[in-house]
Protein backbone atom coordinates (compact mmCIF):
# COMPACT_ATOMS: atom_id res chain seq x y z
CA UNK A 1 0.00 0.00 0.00
CA UNK A 2 1.01 3.52 -0.37
CA UNK A 3 2.89 5.13 2.86
CA UNK A 4 0.96 7.87 2.67
CA UNK A 5 -2.28 5.95 2.61
CA UNK A 6 -1.19 4.05 5.59
CA UNK A 7 -0.55 7.39 7.57
CA UNK A 8 -4.13 8.37 6.44
CA UNK A 9 -5.80 5.37 7.59
CA UNK A 10 -3.66 4.65 10.77
CA UNK A 11 -4.75 8.08 11.77
CA UNK A 12 -8.45 8.49 10.60
CA UNK A 13 -9.33 4.80 11.18
CA UNK A 14 -6.60 4.22 14.12
CA UNK A 15 -7.51 6.39 16.43
CA UNK A 16 -11.35 5.63 16.67
CA UNK A 17 -10.60 1.25 16.43
CA UNK A 18 -8.65 2.33 19.62
CA UNK A 19 -10.69 3.61 21.48
CA UNK A 20 -13.20 1.23 20.70
CA UNK A 21 -11.32 -1.75 21.51
CA UNK A 22 -9.86 -0.52 24.41
CA UNK A 23 -13.64 -0.21 25.31
CA UNK A 24 -14.22 -3.40 24.13
CA UNK A 25 -11.55 -5.10 25.60
CA UNK A 26 -12.55 -3.46 29.15
CA UNK A 27 -15.89 -5.03 28.57
CA UNK A 28 -14.68 -8.29 28.08
CA UNK A 29 -12.11 -7.76 30.90
CA UNK A 30 -15.06 -7.25 33.26
CA UNK A 31 -17.42 -10.19 31.82
CA UNK A 32 -14.81 -12.89 31.82
CA UNK A 33 -11.97 -14.29 34.37
CA UNK A 34 -8.65 -12.55 34.54
CA UNK A 35 -6.12 -14.81 33.40
CA UNK A 36 -3.37 -15.53 36.40
CA UNK A 37 0.03 -14.24 35.75
CA UNK A 38 1.99 -16.34 33.65
CA UNK A 39 5.59 -17.06 32.83
CA UNK A 40 6.08 -16.03 29.21
CA UNK A 41 6.17 -19.35 27.38
CA UNK A 42 5.28 -17.95 23.71
CA UNK A 43 6.72 -14.45 22.98
CA UNK A 44 5.81 -12.84 19.74
CA UNK A 45 6.93 -9.63 18.39
CA UNK A 46 5.42 -7.59 17.08
CA UNK A 47 7.42 -5.22 13.82
CA UNK A 48 5.49 -4.66 10.31
CA UNK A 49 7.07 -1.83 8.08
CA UNK A 50 11.17 -1.72 8.80
CA UNK A 51 12.71 -4.17 7.51
CA UNK A 52 16.47 -2.61 9.36
CA UNK A 53 14.24 -2.65 12.69
CA UNK A 54 14.45 -6.43 12.63
CA UNK A 55 18.58 -6.49 13.04
CA UNK A 56 18.36 -3.60 16.10
CA UNK A 57 15.83 -5.91 17.49
CA UNK A 58 17.98 -9.13 17.47
CA UNK A 59 19.66 -8.06 20.84
CA UNK A 60 16.14 -8.07 22.70
CA UNK A 61 15.31 -11.14 21.30
CA UNK A 62 18.41 -13.09 21.93
CA UNK A 63 17.65 -11.75 25.95
CA UNK A 64 14.25 -13.08 26.26
CA UNK A 65 15.71 -16.47 24.58
CA UNK A 66 18.32 -16.34 27.49
CA UNK A 67 16.38 -15.15 30.23
CA UNK A 68 13.40 -16.81 29.96
CA UNK A 69 14.06 -19.91 27.48
CA UNK A 70 10.62 -18.67 25.59
CA UNK A 71 9.48 -19.70 22.14
CA UNK A 72 9.60 -16.54 19.69
CA UNK A 73 7.31 -16.01 17.33
CA UNK A 74 6.95 -13.15 14.80
CA UNK A 75 4.67 -10.65 12.57
CA UNK A 76 6.00 -9.06 10.01
CA UNK A 77 4.62 -7.51 6.13
CA UNK A 78 5.22 -9.47 2.87
CA UNK A 79 7.71 -7.31 1.51
CA UNK A 80 10.03 -7.12 4.97
CA UNK A 81 9.95 -10.87 5.64
CA UNK A 82 13.40 -11.80 4.17
CA UNK A 83 14.61 -9.42 6.55
CA UNK A 84 13.90 -12.27 9.43
CA UNK A 85 15.98 -15.04 7.14
CA UNK A 86 19.67 -12.94 8.25
CA UNK A 87 19.97 -13.99 10.92
CA UNK A 88 16.93 -16.72 11.74
CA UNK A 89 16.62 -15.79 14.95
CA UNK A 90 12.98 -16.73 14.58
CA UNK A 91 11.99 -19.96 13.37
CA UNK A 92 10.73 -19.80 10.20
CA UNK A 93 7.50 -21.71 11.45
CA UNK A 94 6.63 -19.36 14.16
CA UNK A 95 6.67 -15.78 11.30
CA UNK A 96 3.31 -14.40 10.63
CA UNK A 97 3.67 -13.18 7.03
CA UNK A 98 0.44 -10.75 6.64
CA UNK A 99 -0.40 -9.33 3.21
CA UNK A 100 0.53 -5.44 2.99
CA UNK A 101 -1.09 -4.84 -1.10
CA UNK A 102 -4.37 -3.40 -0.15
CA UNK A 103 -6.17 -2.62 2.39
CA UNK A 104 -9.04 -6.04 1.85
CA UNK A 105 -5.45 -8.68 2.08
CA UNK A 106 -4.56 -7.09 5.66
CA UNK A 107 -8.53 -6.74 6.79
CA UNK A 108 -8.36 -10.89 5.46
CA UNK A 109 -5.08 -11.41 7.10
CA UNK A 110 -6.64 -9.54 10.30
CA UNK A 111 -8.40 -12.37 10.73
CA UNK A 112 -6.48 -15.43 10.30
CA UNK A 113 -3.85 -13.32 12.40
CA UNK A 114 -6.07 -13.75 15.43
CA UNK A 115 -6.41 -17.52 14.66
CA UNK A 116 -3.18 -17.73 14.16
CA UNK A 117 -1.74 -16.40 17.93
CA UNK A 118 -4.35 -18.48 19.46
CA UNK A 119 -3.38 -21.49 17.70
CA UNK A 120 0.08 -20.95 18.74
CA UNK A 121 -0.74 -20.36 21.87
CA UNK A 122 0.84 -16.92 22.18
CA UNK A 123 0.40 -15.44 25.98
CA UNK A 124 3.04 -12.57 25.48
CA UNK A 125 3.17 -9.95 22.79
CA UNK A 126 6.22 -7.42 23.05
CA UNK A 127 5.11 -4.76 20.19
CA UNK A 128 8.25 -2.93 18.82
CA UNK A 129 6.14 -0.34 16.54
CA UNK A 130 6.62 2.39 18.39
CA UNK A 131 3.34 4.70 17.94
CA UNK A 132 1.29 2.51 15.31
CA UNK A 133 -2.37 1.99 16.28
CA UNK A 134 -2.64 -0.55 13.58
CA UNK A 135 0.08 -2.97 15.89
CA UNK A 136 -1.97 -1.55 19.26
CA UNK A 137 -4.71 -3.33 17.84
CA UNK A 138 -2.93 -6.36 16.53
CA UNK A 139 -1.22 -7.11 20.51
CA UNK A 140 -4.61 -5.75 22.40
CA UNK A 141 -6.84 -8.74 20.33
CA UNK A 142 -4.37 -11.37 20.19
CA UNK A 143 -5.36 -12.71 23.43
CA UNK A 144 -1.60 -12.58 24.74
CA UNK A 145 -1.96 -11.88 28.96
CA UNK A 146 1.01 -10.40 28.84
CA UNK A 147 1.40 -7.08 26.20
CA UNK A 148 4.33 -4.89 26.33
CA UNK A 149 5.13 -2.10 24.31
CA UNK A 150 5.85 2.11 24.24
CA UNK A 151 3.04 4.55 25.61
CA UNK A 152 2.81 7.76 25.19
CA UNK A 153 1.64 8.93 29.05
CA UNK A 154 1.31 12.71 29.22
CA UNK A 155 3.19 13.47 25.72
CA UNK A 156 0.68 14.99 23.57
CA UNK A 157 -1.03 12.86 20.64
CA UNK A 158 -0.31 9.80 19.07
CA UNK A 159 -3.07 8.01 21.01
CA UNK A 160 -3.02 4.25 20.72
CA UNK A 161 -5.84 2.97 23.10
CA UNK A 162 -5.25 1.04 26.52
CA UNK A 163 -4.17 -2.03 25.17
CA UNK A 164 -0.70 -3.22 27.34
CA UNK A 165 -0.39 -4.57 30.45
CA UNK A 166 3.71 -3.58 30.48
CA UNK A 167 3.74 0.55 29.47
CA UNK A 168 7.24 1.44 28.66
CA UNK A 169 8.25 5.06 28.41
CA UNK A 170 9.83 5.62 24.76
CA UNK A 171 12.77 7.92 25.53
CA UNK A 172 13.76 9.56 22.30
CA UNK A 173 17.01 9.81 23.30
CA UNK A 174 17.57 6.41 23.31
CA UNK A 175 19.22 3.97 20.82
CA UNK A 176 16.23 2.38 19.16
CA UNK A 177 18.09 -1.23 20.10
CA UNK A 178 17.56 -0.04 23.84
CA UNK A 179 14.49 0.87 23.45
CA UNK A 180 13.56 -2.55 22.33
CA UNK A 181 15.74 -3.65 24.97
CA UNK A 182 13.61 -1.51 27.86
CA UNK A 183 10.43 -3.34 26.19
CA UNK A 184 12.20 -7.10 27.43
CA UNK A 185 13.24 -5.79 30.70
CA UNK A 186 9.38 -4.24 31.66
CA UNK A 187 8.50 -7.99 30.93
CA UNK A 188 11.25 -9.50 32.92
CA UNK A 189 10.40 -6.58 36.62
CA UNK A 190 9.09 -8.19 38.86
CA UNK A 191 7.05 -6.17 40.18
CA UNK A 192 4.95 -3.05 38.68
CA UNK A 193 6.18 -0.12 37.86
CA UNK A 194 4.85 3.36 36.32
CA UNK A 195 6.22 3.94 33.71
CA UNK A 196 8.53 0.87 32.72
CA UNK A 197 11.52 0.40 32.65
CA UNK A 198 13.72 1.62 35.26
CA UNK A 199 17.09 -0.34 34.62
CA UNK A 200 20.06 0.35 32.76
CA UNK A 201 21.03 -0.96 29.28
CA UNK A 202 24.71 -1.26 28.52
CA UNK A 203 26.07 -1.17 25.17
CA UNK A 204 27.37 -4.68 25.87
CA UNK A 205 24.14 -5.76 24.96
CA UNK A 206 23.49 -4.16 21.89
CA UNK A 207 26.24 -6.86 20.60
CA UNK A 208 25.25 -8.63 17.08
CA UNK A 209 25.64 -11.74 16.07
CA UNK A 210 27.29 -12.40 12.64
CA UNK A 211 26.62 -15.29 10.19
CA UNK A 212 28.49 -17.45 8.92
CA UNK A 213 29.19 -17.26 4.85
CA UNK A 214 29.78 -20.89 3.25
CA UNK A 215 32.73 -20.96 0.59
CA UNK A 216 30.17 -22.14 -1.81
CA UNK A 217 28.40 -19.12 -1.06
CA UNK A 218 31.52 -16.88 -1.65
CA UNK A 219 32.17 -18.21 -5.23
CA UNK A 220 28.09 -18.05 -6.26
CA UNK A 221 28.68 -14.64 -5.44
CA UNK A 222 31.61 -14.37 -7.16
CA UNK A 223 30.25 -15.56 -10.68
CA UNK A 224 27.27 -13.35 -9.91
CA UNK A 225 29.59 -10.23 -9.60
CA UNK A 226 31.98 -11.43 -12.83
CA UNK A 227 28.70 -11.90 -15.04
CA UNK A 228 27.77 -8.55 -14.31
CA UNK A 229 31.45 -6.99 -15.06
CA UNK A 230 33.12 -9.42 -17.18
CA UNK A 231 36.83 -6.74 -16.55
CA UNK A 232 36.40 -7.40 -12.96
CA UNK A 233 39.03 -10.19 -11.60
CA UNK A 234 38.77 -11.35 -8.24
CA UNK A 235 42.44 -11.32 -8.04
CA UNK A 236 43.29 -8.09 -9.28
CA UNK A 237 40.36 -5.87 -8.40
CA UNK A 238 38.53 -4.95 -5.20
CA UNK A 239 34.71 -4.78 -4.48
CA UNK A 240 33.16 -1.23 -2.95
CA UNK A 241 29.34 -0.96 -2.66
CA UNK A 242 27.30 1.87 -3.38
CA UNK A 243 23.43 1.45 -2.10
CA UNK A 244 22.39 4.70 -3.23
CA UNK A 245 18.66 4.29 -2.92
CA UNK A 246 16.34 4.44 0.24
CA UNK A 247 12.98 3.13 1.11
CA UNK A 248 9.66 5.03 -0.78
CA UNK A 249 9.14 5.41 3.53
CA UNK A 250 11.28 8.40 4.07
CA UNK A 251 12.87 9.64 0.06
CA UNK A 252 14.17 12.25 2.16
CA UNK A 253 17.15 9.83 3.44
CA UNK A 254 18.58 9.59 -0.57
CA UNK A 255 22.00 11.40 -0.62
CA UNK A 256 21.86 13.46 -3.96
CA UNK A 257 22.33 11.33 -7.57
CA UNK A 258 25.10 13.67 -8.52
CA UNK A 259 27.06 13.38 -5.41
CA UNK A 260 27.68 9.74 -6.10
CA UNK A 261 28.69 10.52 -9.78
CA UNK A 262 31.31 12.67 -8.52
CA UNK A 263 32.50 10.32 -5.67
CA UNK A 264 32.47 7.60 -8.04
CA UNK A 265 34.53 8.93 -10.61
CA UNK A 266 37.33 10.61 -8.12
CA UNK A 267 37.53 6.69 -6.71
CA UNK A 268 37.98 5.33 -9.94
CA UNK A 269 40.49 7.79 -10.96
CA UNK A 270 43.00 7.28 -7.82
CA UNK A 271 42.37 3.72 -7.41
CA UNK A 272 42.60 1.50 -10.69
CA UNK A 273 41.83 -1.45 -8.81
CA UNK A 274 38.34 -0.88 -7.53
CA UNK A 275 35.01 -2.20 -9.26
CA UNK A 276 32.01 -0.15 -7.86
CA UNK A 277 28.83 -2.10 -7.78
CA UNK A 278 25.56 -0.47 -7.52
CA UNK A 279 23.08 -2.40 -5.65
CA UNK A 280 19.09 -1.87 -4.84
CA UNK A 281 16.30 -3.93 -6.32
CA UNK A 282 15.40 -4.53 -9.55
CA UNK A 283 13.17 -2.01 -9.90
CA UNK A 284 15.67 0.60 -9.17
CA UNK A 285 18.06 -0.77 -12.25
CA UNK A 286 16.62 2.61 -14.27
CA UNK A 287 18.20 4.70 -11.80
CA UNK A 288 21.54 3.35 -11.49
CA UNK A 289 21.73 3.10 -15.18
CA UNK A 290 21.86 6.59 -14.65
CA UNK A 291 24.71 6.87 -12.53
CA UNK A 292 26.96 4.65 -14.62
CA UNK A 293 26.11 6.52 -17.82
CA UNK A 294 27.20 9.84 -15.85
CA UNK A 295 30.20 8.20 -14.26
CA UNK A 296 31.53 6.95 -17.74
CA UNK A 297 33.76 4.12 -16.36
CA UNK A 298 33.33 0.46 -17.04
CA UNK A 299 34.14 -0.33 -13.36
CA UNK A 300 30.73 0.83 -12.55
CA UNK A 301 28.75 -1.85 -12.33
CA UNK A 302 24.61 -2.08 -12.02
CA UNK A 303 24.01 -4.53 -9.94
CA UNK A 304 20.58 -3.61 -8.59
CA UNK A 305 18.22 -6.64 -8.67
CA UNK A 306 21.33 -9.25 -8.40
CA UNK A 307 20.93 -10.64 -5.30
CA UNK A 308 18.36 -12.25 -3.01
CA UNK A 309 18.36 -10.53 0.54
CA UNK A 310 20.06 -13.87 2.51
CA UNK A 311 23.01 -13.50 -0.18
CA UNK A 312 23.45 -10.41 0.89
CA UNK A 313 26.54 -11.08 3.56
CA UNK A 314 28.44 -13.37 0.93
CA UNK A 315 28.74 -10.15 -1.37
CA UNK A 316 29.54 -7.69 1.75
CA UNK A 317 31.54 -10.75 2.92
CA UNK A 318 33.82 -10.25 -0.67
CA UNK A 319 33.81 -5.90 -0.63
CA UNK A 320 35.79 -3.69 1.05
CA UNK A 321 33.20 -1.45 2.30
CA UNK A 322 29.57 -0.03 1.85
CA UNK A 323 28.56 3.79 1.15
CA UNK A 324 24.93 4.11 1.97
CA UNK A 325 21.81 5.54 2.30
CA UNK A 326 19.89 5.49 5.90
CA UNK A 327 18.28 2.13 5.03
CA UNK A 328 17.89 -1.59 5.54
CA UNK A 329 21.00 -2.76 3.51
CA UNK A 330 23.27 -0.65 6.08
CA UNK A 331 21.93 -2.84 9.04
CA UNK A 332 21.77 -6.04 7.13
CA UNK A 333 25.74 -5.00 7.01
CA UNK A 334 25.86 -5.42 10.47
CA UNK A 335 25.84 -9.29 10.69
CA UNK A 336 29.16 -9.29 8.73
CA UNK A 337 32.65 -7.71 8.83
CA UNK A 338 32.18 -5.60 6.40
CA UNK A 339 32.87 -1.76 6.98
CA UNK A 340 29.75 0.72 6.44
CA UNK A 341 29.80 4.26 5.79
CA UNK A 342 26.15 5.49 6.26
CA UNK A 343 24.66 9.11 5.29
CA UNK A 344 22.23 10.25 7.90
CA UNK A 345 19.92 13.37 7.48
CA UNK A 346 16.55 13.42 8.19
CA UNK A 347 17.33 11.00 11.07
CA UNK A 348 20.21 10.76 13.71
CA UNK A 349 22.52 7.84 13.88
CA UNK A 350 22.92 8.59 17.94
CA UNK A 351 18.55 6.45 17.78
CA UNK A 352 18.86 4.33 14.51
CA UNK A 353 22.78 3.77 13.74
CA UNK A 354 23.34 -0.01 12.60
CA UNK A 355 25.26 -2.58 15.37
CA UNK A 356 27.81 -3.51 13.48
CA UNK A 357 31.05 -1.70 12.31
CA UNK A 358 29.59 1.56 10.88
CA UNK A 359 31.03 4.93 10.67
CA UNK A 360 27.82 7.49 10.65
CA UNK A 361 28.18 10.74 8.34
CA UNK A 362 26.16 13.40 9.69
CA UNK A 363 25.93 17.31 9.01
CA UNK A 364 24.11 17.73 12.11
CA UNK A 365 21.82 20.64 10.78
CA UNK A 366 19.59 22.69 13.25
CA UNK A 367 16.45 21.10 11.67
CA UNK A 368 17.92 17.75 11.62
CA UNK A 369 16.65 15.73 12.60
CA UNK A 370 13.27 16.04 11.47
CA UNK A 371 11.75 12.75 11.09
CA UNK A 372 10.89 10.41 14.46
CA UNK A 373 8.16 8.74 15.77
CA UNK A 374 6.49 11.07 17.10
CA UNK A 375 5.78 12.51 13.67
CA UNK A 376 4.77 9.19 12.17
CA UNK A 377 8.50 9.46 10.48
CA UNK A 378 6.79 12.65 8.08
CA UNK A 379 8.31 15.79 7.67
CA UNK A 380 7.31 18.61 6.00
CA UNK A 381 10.80 19.01 4.44
CA UNK A 382 10.94 18.70 0.81
CA UNK A 383 14.12 20.06 0.25
CA UNK A 384 17.03 18.39 2.06
CA UNK A 385 19.86 20.61 2.84
CA UNK A 386 21.03 18.09 5.62
CA UNK A 387 22.20 15.45 3.13
CA UNK A 388 23.06 17.98 0.14
CA UNK A 389 26.05 19.64 2.48
CA UNK A 390 27.62 16.35 3.03
CA UNK A 391 30.07 17.03 0.16
CA UNK A 392 31.60 14.21 -2.23
CA UNK A 393 34.76 15.85 -1.24
CA UNK A 394 33.91 15.32 2.74
CA UNK A 395 33.17 11.23 2.12
CA UNK A 396 35.93 10.91 -0.03
CA UNK A 397 38.47 11.92 2.73
CA UNK A 398 36.50 9.53 5.13
CA UNK A 399 36.52 6.94 2.41
CA UNK A 400 40.15 7.17 1.98
CA UNK A 401 42.08 5.30 4.80
CA UNK A 402 39.88 2.33 3.36
CA UNK A 403 40.68 2.81 0.38
CA UNK A 404 44.72 2.86 0.71
CA UNK A 405 44.51 -0.62 2.43
CA UNK A 406 45.34 -3.92 0.39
Amino acid sequence: MNIELVRILDYYLGIPLCLFGTFLLGILDICRPKPPAKRPENVLFVELSEMGSVILADPAMAKIRKELHANLFFVIFRKNSESLQLLNTVPRENVFVMADASIFQVAADLYRFLRWTRSKRIDTVIDLELFSRFTALLSGFSGAVNRVGFHAFHNEGLYRGNFLTHKVAYNPHLHIAKSFIALVNALLTDHQEIPYSKTVISDSELSIRQVAISTEAREMMLTKVAAASPRYSARDDRLVIFNCNASDLIPLRRWPQEHYVSLARQILTDYPGIVILLTGSRSERADKDAIIAAVGDDRCINFAGETRLEELPALYSLSEFMLTNDSGPAHFAAVTAMPTYILFGPETPKIYAPLGHMTPIYSGLACSPCVAATNHRKSVCTDNVCLQVITPEHVFALLRPALEQH
